[in-house]
């Protein structure tokens, strides 16, 4: 029976017909938070390594335009700042996540919507509605082929990523739902990205190329560009190809609290999510107990067994490796490293002895069936004594001020090293006042370096 339900044109005509008067407020605010967090990783990541190689390709190539790279001073073609921008906010993996989509929502949406909207001029109401029907779609999908598309080893963020930001720059550019369809079709057959390449350049890639197919596959269908518009439940389409599942019912049901973008979890770490649970556990037992790490015997994690072949890498080398290493930051938390710190993931700290000797004093029980977001640390000191205690990290805020105040501490961190204070005030300003923007590109323009 789920075969038959026409999924693709579902979610499409939902995406298509999102307005304004649609949004409760809540999700106004929760937007301004969501790119208060995109802009402040996005800057940041933009000073990496992989950036300057991307930017680098593209000029060589001749990719010069009009679009606003993000925290650079270059301007090159929209598809072009579309990838760079969304690779970018993908570099420092200090981005947010939705365990709906089973990804990161945000990276794959706000890139094709700035390059688009600041070629079109678009307003900032139709820049919220736009990415509201973006996010909403990437959780639609996500729940669609979950959970067995992301363990036979497909990044969710480069794959669902690019029907999230298909149905953003769709909606932008007022495709109605046959249309939609048809670029979730060419969408479809541009997704891809492998889990073997976290901890490498190619992890933030994903992020890039997802938004970039996204307006890629906007843009022609709405120049009649062909595709099939069942691409998501068709034989050999997305779902029968890339997973063992096809839930119609759990991507047509009613998301948690009525909207997937109010399950919106940030990052306070700067390391893959799934190491945030466990740090959290480190944190508590060193901040409660007050013990020098010499003390510790032995450390036992209990965590899902999802996250053996995602951050797992046991004795990282490089400060990437280490955003992926549930030992490392286990051990840079009890041993009090600032895990927010973007300088705190370097090769000198993945060499540090204590942190050495606490990795090699950890276990890790990979639980089958277990909740993502929940980690249960047990910690035996020299006397005997054992210290236990748990942390669900998927459980979004319910205090929307305590969130933001939270978000701004981080943006302020990010931001003002690169911007300095007033343009960082200046950015600020733009994305308070999105909705009342009457051309998105201010606010890309208001991150750009000088």
């Amino acid at each position: 029976m789920a075969a038959v339900v026409p999924v693709t044109a579902e979610i499409a005509k939902r995406a298509a017909a999102l307005a304004w008067q649609d949004l409760p407020d809540d999700l106004v605010e929760r937007t301004r938070q969501c790119l208060l967090d995109w802009f402040a990783v996005t800057i940041a990541g933009a000073q990496e390594e992989l950036t300057d190689i991307l930017v680098a390709e593209a000029l060589e190539d001749g990719a010069r335009g009009p679009a606003t790279l993000v925290g650079r001073s270059e301007t090159v073609l929209p598809s072009t700042a579309t990838l760079i921008n969304g690779a970018a906010s993908h570099a420092l993996d200090y981005d947010d996540v939705n365990f709906s989509m089973g990804g990161h929502p945000t990276v794959t949406v706000v890139p094709a919507l700035l390059a688009l909207g600041e070629q079109m001029k678009a307003s900032g109401r139709l820049f919220i509605e736009s990415f509201v029907a973006g996010y909403e779609t990437s959780g639609r999908v996500g729940r669609l082929v979950s959970p067995s598309h992301y363990q036979k080893g497909f990044h969710v963020t480069g794959t669902v990523g690019s029907f999230s930001a298909t149905a953003a720059a769709g909606r932008m550019l007022g495709l109605n739902d046959r249309q939609l369809a048809i670029a979730f079709g060419i969408a479809a057959t541009q997704a891809a990205g492998l889990k073997s390449n976290f901890g490498t350049m190619c992890k933030p890639l994903h992020a890039g190329t997802a938004s970039e197919h996204g307006l890629r596959a906007a843009r022609l269908a709405a120049r009649g560009f062909t595709a099939r518009g069942d691409s998501l439940e068709c034989d050999q389409g997305f779902a029968s190809s890339q997973s063992d599942h096809l839930n119609a019912e759990a991507a047509l049901g009613e998301p948690p609290s009525g909207w997937h973008l109010r399950n919106n979890l940030f990052k306070y770490h700067a390391a893959c999510y799934l190491t945030h649970a466990p740090i959290e556990c480190a944190k508590e037992i060193r901040l409660k107990n007050n013990f020098p790490p010499e003390r510790v015997r032995k450390i036992l994690l209990r965590i899902d067994s999802g996250a053996d072949k995602v951050c797992n890498i046991p004795n990282p080398t490089t400060g990437l490796e280490a955003k992926f290493s549930l030992r490392q930051t286990v051990a840079m938390a009890l041993t009090g490293v600032d895990t927010a710190n973007l300088e705190s993931y370097n090769e000198a700290v993945t060499q540090e002895p204590r942190i050495k000797d606490l990795r090699d004093k950890m276990s890790i029980d990979f639980q089958p069936h277990w909740a993502h977001s929940l980690a249960e640390m047990a910690i035996q000191l020299d006397d005997g004594t054992t210290i236990e205690v748990k942390h669900d990290s998927g459980i979004p805020w319910a205090d929307l001020e305590k969130q933001r105040q939270a978000i701004e501490t981080k943006f302020d961190s990010l931001v003002t090293p690169l911007l300095g204070a007033s343009g960082t005030r200046r950015l600020h300003d733009a994305i308070e006042r999105i909705d009342e923007l009457t051309d998105v590109g201010e606010l890309v323009r208001a991150s750009a370096r000088s």
